[in-house]
C-alpha cells in the first residue's frame, strides 16, 4: 500500500455533525471519529477520523504498512473542526493501528493510540486494533423491565469487585481469568448470595495494572487483558440474564502521562489545560481534562453514553467528583487559579457535570449516575433543573468513615462515641445516598474489614455481621467490597485472588450467610428499601442508649403493617428484658438474628419472636421485651393475620 490508497472521498460527517462537534453538543462521536470499516467507491477498508486541530501532519501507521510513516496520510477537513481524515481501502477488523502525529507548532512527533478505538493491545502494548462491535445480545427480558430494578425506590445492593483479583486460575495464580470464564462463576455466586448489582472498577483500556484502572487511556475500549469487547460484552450480557445489573465505574476526572495517550495529543496541551496549576494533577501525576473546552466535553460525554449504549451498562460511578470541582483540590495556597470570580469552585467542571447528567438521562432514562464525592457541596443528587448537580445517587463518604471508626474501637469505649452512628440521620435524607463499603476502606495499611474489628475471631465475625446488618437496615442504598461479604483476612491485593478457601470454615460461611440472608431480606421487605431516600422511612425508638451501646430504631414503607423493628447491641453483653416500643400488639416475628448459629454466632435470641405486651414504652402503645444476643442485631416484623 502507498498514499494513493488513501481515499479523500464522502466520510461520515455530515455538516450537522460538524456544526454539534464544534459546539460541544455531539454526543455519539463514537459513531464518527476512530476506525470504522464501511465501503468506499466499492471497495471495502477503514474510514479513519482524528481531532488534532494544531497538527500539521498525520498519518495513521499499522501493520498493513510497516508502521510506514509517510505512506498514509489523512487530510485535515476545511470546516475548521480540526479533524483529519481517510479512507484506506482492503484494511480488515484485527488489524493494528496508531496515528503518526507531527505538531504544527515544534517539532513534536509521537505515536498515538486512537482516543476513539474500540480495542487495544494488552498492556505494555500500545497500538489500537480495527474492531467491529457486533453482538447477539440476550438481555431483552432485562433491559425492557431494567428500569423497575434501576428505581430509586427499589432494593439496590452493589457487589463491587476488581475483575483481575476476584478469582484467578487456582492452577496458575498468576493468571488473569478472562471476561468469559469470570461470567461462568460470577452470576451465579452473586445471585447467590443476593445482590443485585454488580459495580466493576474501572475496566477501560489502562497501561498501569496497579492504578486498577483509575489511570486509563482506553476511554472507548475494556481492557485486553481479560479478553475481547464481544468477551466483555458477554460478561455484561450474562448477568443481565440473571437478572443482575452492573455499573461501571467511570473516570472523567484525568489521564495518564503515557505518550501513546491523551497528553500533549497534537504538540499541544489539547485535552488537558495548559497551565499546571490547572492542567495537572499534584496527588496522582496526572492531567485534568480541561471542561471548557467543546470538543473535550464531546470526548468525555460520547464515552459516558458509549458505555450505555454498546456495553448496556446500567449505570456510572463518576470517580472523583472533589478532584474536578474545586480547584484547589489536593494544592496549597499558590498552587491553583481561582475562577473568573475569585472563588475554588471550577465551573467549567461544573457545567460539565450537569451537562453530563442531563445527557445521561436523556437518552437513557432506566439507567443511573452515581457521584463519588467526598465534599459537603449540596444537591449533588438533585435535578439540574432545581439547581443540583443532576447525579442520581451520591457516596456516603462519612456514613462509611464513621462507622468504620465506630465499629474498630473496643466495645468497651464504644459508650463515648455513640453519636457516630447516630449524626448520620441527622443527614440522611439530604442526598440519595448509597452506603459503601469500598475498596478504598480495605487497601494502604488499613487492613480488611474482618482484620479491623476488635477481639478474638469469634468477636471480629460478629462484629462485622452487627456492622452489615446496620448497614442493610439503615436508609440508602448499599454497595459491599468483594472479599467483605465473607470476612476476607488479608487486606485486598490486585495481583492475587481472594481467599476462597476461607469459605470452607464455618467462621467465614457463616458470614456470607449472613450476607445473603440480609441481602433477601433487604429485597423482600418494601421498608427496608422503598423510602430509602425520604424521612417517612425511618423512625427512631430510642438513638440515646449510649451507656449499654444500643441503638433501635423503625423502617417503613409507607404502608401500615410493613414496619420492621430493628434492635443492635454494639457490645459482647447479653441484654436480657431489653424493651423497646412497638406502634401495634399481637405477635412480632424474629425476621433476623445476626447471632444465629448457622451465621457462626452464639444462637442467643428470642425463639423466632414474641408477643406485643399492652405496655406504653417509647411512645408507642405497645412494647416488646426481648434479649439482646451479643454483638447482634435482630429484627421484627409483626406477623399478619388473614
Amino acid at each position: 500500500m502507498d498514499a494513493k490508497n488513501v481515499i479523500y472521498g464522502p466520510t461520515l460527517f455530515t455538516d450537522q455533525d460538524i456544526y454539534l462537534f464544534k459546539e460541544g453538543n455531539h454526543f455519539k462521536l463514537y459513531d464518527k471519529l476512530g476506525a470504522h470499516t464501511r465501503k468506499l467507491k466499492g471497495r471495502s477498508g477503514v474510514q479513519f477520523a482524528v481531532w488534532a486541530p494544531n497538527a500539521r501532519e498525520v498519518s495513521v501507521i499499522g501493520d498493513f504498512n510497516g508502521w510506514n510513516r509517510d505512506s498514509h496520510k489523512l487530510t485535515c477537513r476545511l470546516d475548521s473542526s480540526g479533524i483529519w481524515e481517510g479512507f484506506i481501502p482492503g484494511i480488515k477488523p484485527g488489524a493494528l493501528y496508531k496515528y503518526y502525529v507531527r505538531s504544527g507548532s515544534n517539532n513534536y512527533e509521537a505515536a498515538k493510540s486512537d482516543p476513539f478505538g474500540f480495542a487495544h493491545q494488552s498492556p505494555p502494548e500500545t497500538a489500537t486494533y480495527v474492531w467491529e462491535l457486533d453482538y447477539e445480545w440476550k438481555d431483552s427480558s432485562w433491559m425492557e423491565s431494567r428500569a423497575e430494578a434501576n428505581s430509586l425506590a427499589a432494593p439496590m445492593s452493589i457487589y463491587e469487585i476488581h475483575i483481575g483479583s476476584w478469582k484467578r486460575d487456582p492452577n496458575n495464580p498468576a493468571r488473569l481469568l478472562s471476561y468469559r470464564e469470570i461470567a461462568e462463576t460470577l452470576p451465579d455466586y452473586v445471585r447467590d448470595t443476593g445482590f443485585t448489582h454488580v459495580e466493576f472498577m474501572p475496566i477501560m483500556e489502562h497501561p498501569y495494572y496497579p492504578s486498577w484502572g483509575y489511570q486509563k487511556t482506553g476511554f472507548f475500549a475494556p481492557t485486553a487483558r481479560y479478553g475481547s469487547p464481544q468477551d466483555f460484552m458477554y460478561l455484561v450480557d450474562k448477568l443481565h440474564q440473571y437478572g443482575i445489573g452492573v455499573i461501571l465505574d467511570w473516570v472523567p476526572s484525568h489521564f495518564p502521562s503515557d505518550e501513546h495517550g491523551l497528553v500533549y495529543f497534537d504538540g499541544t496541551n489539547l485535552y488537558e489545560h495548559q497551565d499546571p496549576r490547572e492542567g495537572f494533577h499534584p496527588e496522582w501525576k496526572s492531567y485534568i481534562f480541561n471542561y471548557g473546552r467543546n470538543e473535550v466535553r464531546n470526548f468525555l460525554i460520547s464515552s459516558a453514553l458509549f458505555w450505555l449504549d454498546k456495553y448496556h451498562a446500567d449505570g456510572l460511578r463518576v470517580d472523583a467528583i472533589a478532584s474536578m470541582i474545586y480547584r484547589d483540590y489536593a494544592r496549597s495556597a499558590g498552587e491553583w487559579i481561582p475562577n473568573k470570580y475569585g472563588g475554588r469552585e471550577n465551573l467549567e467542571a461544573l457545567d460539565f457535570i450537569k451537562r453530563l447528567n442531563e445527557t445521561v438521562y436523556h437518552f437513557f432514562p432506566d439507567t443511573m449516575t452515581i457521584a463519588e464525592d467526598s465534599t459537603a457541596w449540596p444537591m449533588v443528587s438533585r435535578p439540574v433543573y432545581v439547581g443540583g448537580l443532576g447525579f442520581g445517587m451520591k457516596w456516603k463518604m462519612g456514613w462509611m468513615h464513621d462507622t468504620l471508626d465506630y465499629m474498630s474501637r473496643d466495645p468497651i469505649f464504644r459508650s463515648y462515641d455513640h453519636n457516630r452512628l447516630t449524626f448520620s440521620i441527622w443527614y440522611a435524607f439530604s442526598e440519595n445516598y448509597v452506603l459503601p463499603l469500598s475498596h478504598d476502606e480495605v487497601v494502604h495499611g488499613k487492613g480488611s474489614l474482618m482484620r479491623r474489628m476488635p477481639g478474638d475471631n469469634w468477636q471480629k465475625a460478629a462484629n462485622l455481621r452487627v456492622m452489615f446488618g446496620y448497614m442493610f437496615t439503615h436508609p440508602g442504598k448499599k454497595l459491599l467490597f468483594m472479599g467483605g461479604e465473607f470476612g476476607q483476612w488479608n487486606e485486598w491485593y490486585h495481583e492475587v485472588s481472594l481467599d476462597w478457601h476461607l469459605l470452607e470454615t464455618h467462621l467465614h460461611s457463616g458470614i456470607r450467610n449472613c450476607v445473603a440472608d440480609l441481602n433477601s431480606l433487604y429485597r423482600a421487605e418494601p421498608a427496608l428499601h422503598r423510602l430509602d431516600f425520604e424521612p417517612g422511612g425511618f423512625r427512631w425508638i430510642d438513638h440515646s442508649d449510649y451507656r449499654n451501646s444500643v441503638l433501635s430504631y423503625m423502617r417503613m414503607s409507607g404502608r401500615p403493617g410493613d414496619e420492621i423493628l430493628v434492635i443492635c447491641n454494639f457490645t459482647p453483653v447479653v441484654r436480657e428484658g431489653y424493651r423497646a416500643g412497638v406502634p401495634q400488639g399481637g405477635f412480632w416475628k424474629e425476621l433476623l438474628n445476626s447471632d444465629s448459629t448457622i451465621y457462626g454466632g452464639s444462637g442467643v435470641g428470642n425463639f423466632g419472636g414474641m408477643n406485643a405486651e399492652d405496655v406504653p414504652y417509647h411512645g408507642f402503645t405497645h412494647s416488646l421485651q426481648m434479649t439482646l444476643p451479643p454483638l447482634g442485631i435482630v429484627l421484627f416484623k409483626k406477623e399478619k393475620h388473614d
